[in-house]
C-alpha cells in the first residue's frame, strides 16, 4: 500500500503574508482575532460606527422622545375629562377647542420626552465611552444624573429625588432588557 507523501513543514510566518494580500485583494475587513466570522464590507463597518457614535444615538433618542412624546400627548388628552368647554345654555364642548387643547398637550409631551430621552442617551453614551464598558452600571449612573438635573430645578431634595427615582427606573428597564 503506498503511502501520501507528508506534508511540507510550513511556517505560520509565510501564510500570513499570503492571507494579508488576499484580505486586500477583497477589500473586505476581516478581524485578525477571535472566532472567525463572515466578513463584513467597508461600508459595513462605516455605518456600525456611525450607529455607535454618541451623536447618532443622541439624535435617535430625541426623535423617538418627540414622536412617543407626540403620542403619549394626544393618548391622554383623549382620555382627559376636564378639557375645555365653552357654555351656550348648557355645557358642550367644541371640537375646535378640543383639538387644540390635544395639539398643545402632545406638543408639549413630545418636547418633554425628547429631551429626557436626548439627555439620558447622551450622558449614558459618554459615561460608556468614558468606562470603556457595557454594563448595567452604566444606565445606572446615566439615569441617577439626568433625574438630578431634571430635579434641581426644584430644589436639592427633588434632585436627589429625582436621581434615585431615575436611576432605579434605568436599572430596572436595562436588567428587564438584558436578561
Amino acid at each position: 500500500m503506498a503511502r501520501d507523501p507528508p506534508p511540507p513543514n510550513i511556517q505560520i510566518s509565510e501564510i500570513l503574508p499570503l492571507i494579508e494580500e488576499v484580505r486586500r485583494a477583497n477589500g473586505r475587513f476581516v478581524p485578525n482575532i477571535g472566532i472567525p466570522s463572515a466578513t463584513k464590507q467597508k461600508e459595513e463597518v462605516i455605518i456600525e460606527r456611525v450607529m455607535e457614535h454618541c451623536g447618532f444615538k443622541t439624535g435617535m433618542a430625541f426623535v423617538l422622545g418627540y414622536a412617543l412624546g407626540g403620542a403619549f400627548g394626544l393618548f391622554t388628552a383623549g382620555l382627559d375629562t376636564s378639557m375645555p368647554s365653552y357654555v351656550t345654555g348648557y355645557q358642550e364642548q367644541s371640537a375646535k377647542v378640543i383639538l387644540k387643547e390635544m395639539k398643545n398637550r402632545a406638543g408639549s409631551y413630545a418636547k418633554n420626552f425628547a429631551v429626557v430621552g436626548a439627555m439620558f442617551s447622551a450622558t449614558e453614551c459618554m459615561i460608556e465611552t468614558y468606562r470603556g464598558k457595557t454594563e448595567l452600571g452604566n444606565g445606572t449612573m446615566a439615569g441617577c444624573l439626568t433625574g438630578g438635573l431634571l430635579g434641581l430645578r426644584a430644589g436639592p431634595q427633588a434632585a436627589v429625588f429625582g436621581c434615585a427615582g431615575f436611576a432605579a427606573f434605568s436599572t430596572a428597564i436595562d436588567y428587564y432588557f438584558r436578561h
